[in-house]
């Protein structure tokens, strides 16, 4: 079975950020699919590489995080019009399997199915255009209408719907109960991430200490609250805490939160660049506990994190700063605290007692890696996409009630 698989945001592990695109591909070419890929990139023309047995064109479609709402806009168009002129010259797929953000590559799955008879799958990995709604990127009375009249279009004409959490089912359920909607989270690579005792050679590269230690690895955008986990820093140094904060990535806040830590002289806040997913592994071997922070917007609760996965494999315990699935997890299955709105004393007091009791943060580690074994595995993620494409060759071995319990 041949699968055209499209993201504009495709990432090898190498080049770091969100890479469960690269490991359901290669996921399926080792089941024996036939899997080509469409992706966006920096260069100046297209290009083609094969990556791990997945056959990637590169088209020349410059995307940043620090692009303002019309480079981005600008940036999705050329994507959908470079895919429809690419996709007519290639060999027929049997299927395209597509994945958001944006929503508008939902555009090609229309064009597909209409102009060329190829049906699509569609996955959700946040909601658009409720996201950007929500966070006020998108205010135009008519432009709004029209995104979401898009959005149900593209779900309805799609053969499946995967959804990367059962917040953003549940949503996508609510617009019509008839859709036919699976849930593949995100996952964790557990032979990329892994516990690991605190490299004493790394901590002295680095310049920090064994003491209580919060890494942060991921996007440094305004919808990420950053800025939270630096507040927590100042009540750290303000009670006399040793404690350190790693922050790893980049985006549009990046300056903001590096001007703050310098203006309020934090000392045991330290910034790392964007790195590989081996890189995000070191920093995390080194620290206790992953933040894990969105802005408080309803949309947002919905979230599956890559950086909250990484961190399971890694064994972490797991601070997270909003209600959720992410949330509900961390509850259910005692992989860590909380560090809601106006409690970040009492965030701050639990931190404490984790300090004076590591065997209460030890298990909360413990509970993390095996939560991931169990059940987010990229494996398991691999086994359930096979099955959705091609059900009489691929049995499940794996419910969907597994995601349910945990849900």
């Amino acid at each position: 079975m041949k699968i055209l698989y499209i993201h504009q945001y495709f990432r090898t592990p190498e080049e770091g950020g969100a890479v469960r695109s690269f490991h359901l591909a290669k996921g399926l070419v080792e089941k024996g699919f036939e899997v080509e890929l469409i992706t966006g990139g920096n260069q100046q023309h297209y290009d083609q590489k094969w990556i791990e047995g997945i056959k990637v064109h590169y088209l020349p479609v410059s995307y940043d995080q620090k692009f303002g709402f019309f480079q981005r806009i600008k940036a999705f168009w050329i994507f959908v019009k470079q895919c429809k002129k690419l996709i007519p010259k290639l060999n027929r797929p049997d299927l395209l399997y597509i994945t958001s953000t944006p929503l508008t590559t939902g555009w090609i799955g229309l064009w597909a199915k209409k102009k060329l008879a190829i049906p699509y799958i569609f996955e959700v990995r946040d909601l658009w255009p409720e996201a950007p709604v929500q966070v006020g990127a998108i205010q135009n009375r008519l432009l709004k209408k029209y995104l979401f009249r898009l959005e149900a279009k593209i779900y309805r004409n799609a053969l499946k719907i995967v959804a990367l959490s059962p917040g953003i089912a549940a949503y996508i359920r609510q617009i019509n109960p008839q859709f036919d909607v699976q849930i593949i989270p995100n996952f964790a690579d557990l032979k990329q991430f892994f516990p690991q005792e605190k490299n004493q050679d790394l901590l002295q590269k680095h310049g920090l200490n064994p003491s209580l230690t919060i890494a942060y690895a991921g996007a440094l955008g305004k919808v990420n609250a950053v800025d939270e986990l630096v507040d927590l820093a100042k009540i750290a140094q303000q009670q006399g805490k040793t404690w350190q904060f790693l922050i790893m990535g980049d985006g549009s806040e990046k300056q903001t939160l590096e001007k703050s830590v310098e203006k309020l002289s934090l000392k045991q806040v330290h910034f790392f660049p964007f790195g590989s997913k081996e890189q995000v592994n070191e920093l995390l071997g080194i620290a206790d506990l992953a933040w894990i922070s969105f802005a408080h917007l309803p949309v947002l609760k919905t979230n599956s994190p890559n950086k909250f996965f990484d961190a399971l494999g890694a064994g972490k315990g797991i601070i997270v700063n909003h209600k959720g699935w992410v949330y509900q997890l961390v509850k259910k299955h005692q992989l860590g605290i909380s560090c809601l709105p106006g409690k970040m004393a009492r965030c701050f007091e639990q931190l404490e007692i984790l300090e004076q009791h590591p065997q209460t943060l030890k298990s909360y580690q413990e509970n993390s890696r095996l939560l991931a074994e169990n059940y987010f595995t990229k494996e398991h993620a691999v086994e359930r996409l096979a099955h959705l494409l091609d059900p009489g060759k691929n049995p499940p071995k794996q419910g969907d009630e597994v995601y349910i319990l945990t849900a």
